[in-house]
């Protein structure tokens, strides 16, 4: 059985729902397999290949559906590549190597090695963005600017809220879902109807995926100190799992071109940012945001 799902029917479900998802790609987009040493990538390219590279990493329990609201602004301006994370519920190779910064960033560098790119721009949510900042620590002549959405590995993990939510998931289906509700968090907007369909598409992963147990490694100041890019840190100051006041004060302190946008409105998962993200990564500073 793949280790990922806790059934094969599970697995078989959304990987349906999956490829349904991926058939309203609202740009034209192809579909890429990169090998690795870690097994097999399952990557979305779209844009013009003229355009300026942007690298994409979703969050655990995620794959690429979850961009399907944000790439047709950024290919306005970019070449954009969706990437499943390794040992997630998506096309890539289940392997889950130990979080390890070393590990990741290796897996990352052979992803931009299969798809030609010398440099890029990175976006990273949640695991994402630790997944991203693994590889502009480790290789930050790589990175021309990197995009921090809810990051793990700088603000500590709150333990109070993994320990409710271990409780929450031995109540069955009433406890799964109030465990998510709580993960996600305050929401910025009304969602559109795309954001409803991959609300409930990371719903059913919830039930038929096996998440990640091993706690997400903090990086040092040291690591932090090598982000030579641009960076900008979109945190929610409502974010019941991660301390983000702790992830603006870190950013601030040892990222010498941080820019913070801490949203007092938001939780976990943040909405309505691709704007001005586009805009980070056409080049422009964007203005902080601060809790009142």
């Amino acid at each position: 059985m793949n280790t990922i799902y806790k059934s094969e029917e599970g697995r078989r479900l959304v990987e349906s729902r999956y490829r349904d998802l991926l058939t309203r790609w609202p740009v034209p987009a192809e579909q890429r397999s990169i090998s690795t040493s870690f097994g097999d990538t399952f990557v979305v390219a779209c844009g013009m290949p003229s355009m300026p590279a942007v690298v994409l990493l979703q969050g655990s329990g995620a794959n690429a559906a979850m961009w399907l609201s944000d790439v047709a602004t950024l290919t306005a301006s970019h070449r954009v590549y969706c990437v499943d994370v390794i040992g997630e519920p998506g096309f890539s190779a289940p392997s889950r190597p130990r979080l390890d910064a070393t590990t990741y960033a290796s897996w990352l560098r052979e992803v931009l090695d299969g798809l030609g790119l010398a440099r890029a721009s990175v976006v990273g949510v949640s695991l994402g963005g630790w997944l991203a900042l693994a590889l502009a620590t480790a290789e930050p002549q790589r990175v021309d600017r990197l995009v921090l959405v809810s990051t793990s590995g700088i603000g500590r993990a709150k333990v109070r809220f993994f320990v409710k939510t271990l409780v929450l998931m031995l109540m069955g289906s009433w406890g799964r879902r109030k465990a998510l509700m709580l993960a996600v968090g305050p929401m910025r907007g009304k969602p559109d109807a795309t954001a409803l369909e991959i609300g409930r598409f990371a719903a059913l992963i919830s039930v038929h995926s096996k998440h990640r147990r091993e706690r997400v490694p903090l990086f040092t100041d040291e690591s932090l100190g090598r982000l030579t890019m641009p960076v900008l840190a979109i945190v929610g100051a409502q974010d019941a799992l991660l301390d983000s006041e702790g992830t603006r004060r870190r950013m601030q302190t040892h990222v010498a071109q941080a820019t913070v946008r801490m949203l007092p409105d938001a939780g976990h998962v943040i909405r309505g940012e691709t704007e001005a993200i586009k805009r980070f990564l056409s080049g422009s500073r964007e203005p902080a945001a601060h809790a009142s």
